[in-house]
């Protein structure tokens, strides 16, 4: 007799990135050092520099989208014969994985953690003309409809790495 065993893979932090001024490009980062009421350390709106900080304040602390939602993204411009984009392309800060745009467009109005350090999920990130121009594809937007990641408070201080995993709620935390 045979027992399939059955693997649940957490959402986990893929990748960290960060622009330290309006409209450079993204650069990637081995760690992270997050300050609770101000993001990532050295990005644009940690800085208070972002092409937003001033003509639309809101908490735009740290930027999360979901891998899945870039390889869908992806897939659908593939079939348009379309180029692609990389995961920098989104603007995003942190990519994660094992997690779909859904699951994490969920996290709007809620606390989550990431490795040992908790977010408040503030808003969609509704793909917007900005990262369109900067580019100069103009299918960014179609392409991240409802995938285009979530914005979040920093409520905590410390540190994060790629393969930190996301965590729903205190108690799941290991």
């Amino acid at each position: 007799m045979y027992y399939a065993l059955i693997m649940t893979v957490s959402p986990q932090i893929h990748s960290i990135q960060i622009a330290s001024r309006a409209g450079e490009s993204m650069m990637q980062l081995a760690q992270a050092n997050i300050v609770a009421g101000k993001g990532i350390e050295g990005d644009r709106y940690a800085l208070g520099i972002g092409a937003f900080s001033k003509t639309k304040p809101k908490i735009r602390h740290i930027s999360l989208i979901a891998l899945s939602g870039i390889e869908d993204a992806n897939q659908q411009l593939l079939t348009k014969q379309y180029a692609v984009f990389s995961e920098s392309d989104a603007r995003r800060n942190l990519v994660i994985s094992n997690i779909s745009a859904s699951e994490l467009n969920d996290l709007v109005g809620k606390i989550f953690y990431l490795g040992s350090l908790a977010f408040r999920g503030t808003e969609l990130c509704v793909p917007c003309q900005r990262p369109a121009n900067l580019l100069k594809r103009p299918d960014f937007l179609h392409a991240f409809d409802n995938r285009g990641g979530i914005r979040a408070e920093a409520l905590e201080s410390g540190y994060l790495i790629p393969g930190d995993l996301l965590h729903f709620s205190k108690s799941e935390r290991s």
